[in-house]
C-alpha cells in the first residue's frame, strides 16, 4: 500500500479512503466546501487522523455543515458543542466555524455562492490567498488555507506526481 499512496496518505484506512476519494478532487457543493474549511480549522494543532475519526460526529454536531443552520447557532448551541465529547471541543475553533457560516451566507448574495467566490477571487500565490482568507474568515492561517485549497482542487499539491490518484483526478476533470 505504501507504494500506491503518496506521502500525504499514511497507512491507515481512514486516511487512505480520504486520500483516494476526496483529497484534491474538485468540489463545488457549498456544504462540502464549508465542511472542508471547518475540518481544516479543527485540525490546527492536531493530527488529521483525529479529525477524520471525528468527522461523522462533527457533521452531526454542525448540521452537516449547512451554513444557514450553523449561522443561526446560539450560545446554547455553543455550550452543547463544548460539552460534546465526540467532537473537537475548542471554543475559538467552534466560534470561528459559526462566524464563517455567516460569511458563506453572504457569498450567496455577493457571488451566488462560496464556490463562485473562490473562483472570482482566484489568486496567483498562496500568500495572496492567505491574505484574502484572513480578512474574510476567522481562524484561517497559511496551513489551513493551503490545505483547504489543495483539498478541494483549487491549488496543486495534494498528490505526488507519481500518485495514481493524481492521474485519476486529471481523468475526472477531463470527462
Amino acid at each position: 500500500m505504501s507504494d500506491y499512496y503518496c506521502k500525504n496518505a499514511p497507512l491507515s484506512p481512514i486516511h487512505a479512503y480520504y486520500h483516494a476519494n476526496e483529497y484534491g478532487f474538485p468540489e463545488k457543493d457549498e456544504s462540502r466546501l464549508f465542511e472542508r474549511l471547518s475540518l481544516e480549522i479543527m485540525q490546527a494543532g492536531l493530527s488529521w487522523e483525529t479529525v477524520l475519526k471525528k468527522r461523522k460526529s462533527l457533521n452531526s454536531a454542525f448540521c452537516d455543515f449547512n451554513a444557514e443552520k450553523v449561522a443561526s447557532f446560539t450560545e446554547k448551541d455553543m455550550e452543547r458543542l463544548l460539552n460534546d465529547a465526540s467532537i473537537i471541543r475548542n471554543r475559538l475553533k467552534i466560534q470561528s466555524i459559526i462566524h464563517n457560516a455567516s460569511v458563506i451566507l453572504e457569498f450567496r448574495d455577493s457571488h451566488n455562492g462560496f464556490y463562485n467566490w473562490l473562483i472570482y477571487n482566484n489568486k496567483e500565490s498562496i500568500n495572496d490567498w492567505v491574505k484574502l482568507f484572513k480578512k474574510t474568515f476567522k481562524f484561517t492561517g497559511k496551513e489551513i488555507v493551503s490545505e483547504f485549497l489543495m483539498s478541494i482542487g483549487i491549488i496543486e499539491g495534494a498528490h505526488e506526481d507519481w500518485c495514481p490518484v493524481k492521474n485519476l483526478i486529471k481523468v475526472k476533470n477531463s470527462a
